[in-house]
């Protein structure tokens, strides 16, 4: 049964990224890097749900999405676009694949850059960022989620892949097998992917050439 529970702020991070805060629900249990079934508490929204990622932490007393918003499809994230502090929002059942296993590398597309947020925020509390690394790919510098935050977390474990826009110090073109080995520290790396269906696929075929078994791959599923 959905929960219901109203938004505490709304912030706009990119062009097409806002953050949500919201309520926490009461009982709510999830792990970082799950994502919930959201509805809008409107008439005529409630039952069109959407899956989004939490980039709050379970121990945290609210609850955070960052959400990338797409007004031409004149759909949910639209809705969310208008919508102002003491809205409401449905709040569905936890579900989601990706969990962190041990230290390796994260490969993002867009906004599937958003269970790494909350993984990568577990890891900082718990002062155990390590050596995991983090490759990004977007089209612009423009649309890259949380670039400062990621920055001053990884450093030069930050890398991000450009595929419509040509600058120093970014990678331009798609992400590759010869530039994931060339960020692979050991064999024993876990390989964490999330992004839109035809990214991932690449990069599990590119993953299939280095000779990196399944265990070691964490991929989104829904």
């Amino acid at each position: 049964m959905a929960q219901v529970v109203k938004i505490i702020s709304i912030e706009h991070l990119t062009h097409d990224v806002i953050k949500i805060v919201a309520e926490k629900p009461e009982h709510l249990l999830y792990q970082p890097g799950q994502a919930v079934d959201v509805s809008i508490n409107k008439e005529g929204w409630e039952e069109k749900l959407r899956a989004f990622t939490f980039t709050s932490l379970p121990n945290e007393d609210h609850i955070e999405f960052t959400i990338k918003t797409y007004p031409s499809h004149h759909g949910v994230t639209e809705q969310l676009l208008v919508l102002s502090v003491g809205d409401e929002l449905l709040i569905h059942d936890p579900f989601g694949d990706i969990s962190y296993k041990g230290e390796g590398i994260f490969i993002a597309g867009g906004a599937g850059v958003t269970p790494f947020i909350a993984i990568f925020k577990q890891l900082e509390k718990d002062h155990k960022v390590g050596d995991n690394k983090l490759i990004f790919a977007n089209k612009t510098k423009a649309d890259i989620i949380q670039a400062d935050k990621f920055i001053t977390l990884l450093g030069c474990n930050f890398i991000n892949v450009l595929s419509a826009e040509r600058l120093d110090h970014y990678e331009h073109g798609y992400i590759t097998a010869e530039l994931i080995k060339n960020h692979i520290k050991s064999e024993n790396d876990y390989f964490y992917i999330c992004g839109p269906e035809p990214m991932m696929q690449a990069v599990e075929n590119h993953l299939s050439v280095l000779e990196i078994t399944d265990s070691h791959i964490v991929r989104e599923a829904f």
